[in-house]
């Protein structure tokens, strides 16, 4: 029988044990965080204060800034700590809640990206039906069920986390509690664990990218017999931010969790965790509203108020 021990904390490796690249990764990732607090908090105030920002599309987007502000809260303090502190622990309960809220926030976000490929459906293919068949109470039963189930089955997930078992060593191979590092580490509860943190993780990001993929596929269909020039370029200008937001989340999150931990995969998912927890959720708030006509006419009028104020 292994000798199993009561853990009351762990020990965070983090990103490095350099001193200089410690101080260093510290300024970047200060000014990483507040610039998506700035941007997504910004964008949320904006949707809400501007009349021409009142669409379904919009609605979405300030609920994927909340979830991004909330994502990125719930990992980077704790980074910041440690890359200045000598001791770099986190409680057993603390990383608990950490792994919690971690796999409730990745999964509200991969259905709310679902949720915006369906409006985009709606909006192109549907133009005549859109503002009926996407009224502000569908809009809110919509958004609401990301919510709803991510929340839910991180509370299954983390139970099964709470199932591990360890032996001693308590030195987690990364910035934030994360399932694989976890799994590394622990001498019992690792089967169950492991093989249900990737069926979990299959089925939710095969169900959420075939309804982006459907959608689109859908879209693409309808703009090509579109007979104006203005209206396919108008409606792919309205889809790319989207497709790029996609692209980069899935990506990285497949990458990450649809392999069997090892020390190789829990290293490589450690440098691919910093992107997909710190920049792109800074990133997003720019991808949405550079290429976006509507953000940025937006923005103009608000700045434009402001200074005749002055």
């Amino acid at each position: 029988m292994p000798n199993f021990t009561d853990v009351t904390e762990f020990l965070l490796v983090g990103l490095t044990r350099r001193q200089e690249l410690r101080v260093l990764f510290f300024v970047v990732f200060l000014v990483v965080y507040m610039v998506t607090l700035l941007g997504n908090i910004g964008m949320i105030i904006l949707i809400s204060i501007s009349p021409q920002l009142q669409s379904p599309m919009y609605f979405f987007l300030s609920h994927l800034s909340f979830v991004d502000v909330l994502f990125s809260s719930n990992v980077t303090p704790k980074m910041l700590e440690n890359l200045i502190s000598e001791t770099k622990t986190i409680s057993y309960v603390g990383c608990l809640v950490q792994c919690y809220f971690f796999i409730a926030l990745v999964h509200v976000e991969v259905y709310i990206l679902a949720v915006m490929a369906f409006d985009r459906y709606m909006a192109i293919c549907n133009p005549l039906l859109y503002s009926s068949k996407m009224s502000r109470v569908v809009c809110i039963r919509l958004i609401s069920v990301p919510y709803v189930y991510g929340f839910s089955v991180s509370l299954i997930c983390t139970l099964w986390t709470y199932g591990l078992y360890f032996c001693g060593n308590i030195k987690i191979n990364h910035f934030y509690c994360a399932d694989p590092p976890l799994i590394k580490i622990a001498c019992g509860g690792v089967h169950i664990k492991e093989h249900t943190m990737i069926v979990i993780a299959g089925i939710n990001f095969t169900y959420s990218l075939s309804v982006v993929l459907i959608s689109y596929v859908l879209i693409v269909v309808a703009v090509l017999r579109m007979h104006s020039a203005d209206g396919r370029r108008k409606a792919f200008s309205t889809c790319g931010s989207h497709l790029t937001a996609v692209s980069m989340f899935y990506g990285t999150l497949i990458f990450m969790y649809l392999r069997r931990p090892t020390e190789e995969s829990v290293e490589q998912g450690k440098m691919v965790a910093v992107f997909y927890t710190s920049v792109i959720p800074m990133l997003n708030p720019m991808i949405y509203s550079l290429r976006n006509k509507d953000v940025k006419e937006a923005v103009y009028k608000i700045v434009a108020k402001a200074n005749l104020r002055k």
